[in-house]
């Protein structure tokens, strides 16, 4: 297992992610909070099977709630907070 700044993570993503491919724990740390990087899909799955993973990830992604804000907003919002 690695943990990994966001700083270190912006800097060598591309190295973190074939980590995280490889089978390696890869942590990213943000102000006290962590993510997880690793393979959507675990190695050697065959082809007749990815679209089930790829299905399962689609829910996934359509089952978060929507936020309703757009990015100028957001991004507003973020400037105000932190007095920009």
């Amino acid at each position: 297992m690695s943990s990994h700044s966001v700083a270190e993570a912006k800097n060598g993503l591309p190295g973190l992610i074939d980590r995280a491919l490889d089978g390696e724990e890869v942590l990213i740390t943000r102000h006290g909070r962590v993510v997880e990087i690793g393979p959507a899909l675990p190695k050697g799955v065959p082809p007749a099977d990815r679209r089930a993973g790829f299905d399962r990830l689609r829910a996934r992604r359509e089952a978060r709630p929507s936020i309703d804000v757009d990015s100028n907003d957001m991004l507003r919002a973020l400037a105000d907070e932190q007095r920009w």
